[in-house]
């Protein structure tokens, strides 16, 4: 006969075991039919931005492989902030999820300490890096320089006699030449314009000397010879701009000021859900098809596990915190 004592214990053990089963089975039947109905990516930009032409590159296949609708909605803003908040505050079920770049995750929360609305630490949950794209300094063919060391040296043969273009304060542009202007010892004045396609005319027109850009508005007229791309800001060459050297081999260890992708979904998303569109997402950004419409945007496709990309804003906002302090900005 089995001692009263032990027979308790054993009971207690199996009444233990057989309520995880049950609370298993009970949880096993939202994340099997997820998704329940069409999934909705915010895109924080306008129709017809680099962010949304990328999103819509992946929404098809992710369509496809969730055997549901997804939806590209676009949200403009802030920056970027507006439709980021949005998600931040939706529902955690795995029908919202946000497609950004790394300015609201990494600058914005730095830039807007009192009206962001939302802690992209607290309130998003990575789920994978998408792409990857540098920006590159350019400059004007009629300057005469070839380099970043011949640009370094005008600037300092004319302290505060020189500019540069950027699309704002806080911008990846205003940012990273900030970084350089610290690092070079140099004095170059900000000159803010509305877009790229501005900066890029005030470069070819001689009002300011230099900026950093994105790619795909920079290299058309560096391809048509009226610009010079002296310098990519991606640690090593980058493949899709043979020719153009990365800052590290002009002297500047670690210089790396480029702009990425990423998708993310409100915090408190049930983990099965992250993991699947983790899966579907690597597997989709393996596609040659995706990452040729990637490489049309000047971008690398790429994914990360979530907890890289956590990382990722981790440490990028840390490096862009300190630039930002430097200059005592703030947008609020």
């Amino acid at each position: 006969m089995v001692p009263g004592n032990v027979f308790t214990a054993r009971l207690r053990q199996f009444g233990a075991a057989l309520a995880a089963a049950c609370a298993l089975l009970a949880g096993a039947p939202a994340q099997a039919d997820w998704p329940e109905k069409p999934v909705r990516i915010i895109v924080p930009y306008p129709a017809g931005s680099s962010p949304d032409t990328l999103a819509r590159a992946i929404a098809g296949p992710l369509s496809d492989a969730l055997a549901q609708p997804v939806i590209v909605d676009n949200k403009p803003g802030a920056g970027g902030n507006i439709g980021t908040r949005s998600v931040a505050h939706a529902k955690p079920d795995g029908h919202t999820l946000l497609y950004t770049i790394n300015g609201p995750l990494v600058t914005a929360p730095t830039l807007y300490p009192r009206t962001l609305g939302y802690d992209p630490g607290a309130d998003l949950a990575p789920i994978s890096l998408i792409g990857t794209s540098p920006n590159v300094l350019v400059v004007a063919k009629n300057l005469n320089i070839e380099s970043v060391e011949e640009l370094v040296d005008l600037a300092r043969r004319r302290p505060g006699a020189m500019n540069y273009g950027s699309v704002g304060p806080g911008s990846s542009a205003h940012l990273a030449m900030e970084m350089f202007k610290h690092d070079a010892g140099i004095d170059l004045l900000q000159v803010p314009y509305s877009g790229f396609p501005q900066v890029i005319t005030a470069i070819l027109a001689g009002d300011v000397q230099a900026g950093f850009m994105v790619p795909a508005i920079a290299m058309p007229q560096v391809r048509d010879g009226r610009a010079r791309a002296l310098a990519v800001t991606s640690l090593e060459a980058d493949p899709a701009l043979p020719g153009v050297p990365p800052m590290t081999e002009a002297g500047y260890k670690d210089f790396e000021a480029i702009s990425w992708n990423a998708m993310l979904a409100p915090a408190g998303t049930p983990t099965p859900v992250i993991e699947r569109l983790n899966r579907e997402l690597a597997r989709i950004l393996e596609r040659p098809q995706v990452r040729e419409q990637f490489a049309q945007q000047f971008f690398t496709a790429r994914s990360s596990t979530p907890e890289a990309l956590s990382h990722r804003i981790r440490d990028e906002k840390a490096r862009w915190d300190a630039v930002i302090t430097r200059l005592g900005l703030s947008l609020d």
